[in-house]
């Protein structure tokens, strides 16, 4: 099982940061290989700098459905609004934060 460490975290992976009904994805961050509900929430426990998930490796399982706790591969969170396992969506305001997470194409 899948620990996601952060604030506040619940059994769907919302945290004090992010705790709407549709918060429910957590981040496997690259540069410490830990799973975080959001950046925020790294930023205050991890003690480093985000480093950003490369675009050569996006087909690294790193997004975590807090619904059914399936693992997604960053290639195919970023072309759905919802989970592919479970169907469950997806706060489609986070992908205004892919960028801090993900190397993406200009």
């Amino acid at each position: 099982m899948v620990e996601v460490r952060g604030q506040a975290v619940d059994d769907r992976t919302r945290c004090v940061h992010y705790a709407g009904e549709l918060d429910i994805v957590a981040i496997r961050f690259f540069c410490c290989d830990e799973w975080y509900p959001c950046l925020h929430c790294h930023a205050d426990a991890a003690g480093h700098a985000v480093q950003r998930w490369p675009q050569g490796q996006h087909d690294a399982a790193a997004v975590l459905c807090g619904a059914c706790r399936h693992q997604i591969r960053i290639t195919e969170y970023l072309k759905q609004g919802a989970c592919p396992s479970c169907e469950a969506p997806f706060n489609p305001g986070c992908s205004l934060h892919h960028h801090h997470y993900f190397m993406l194409e200009e």
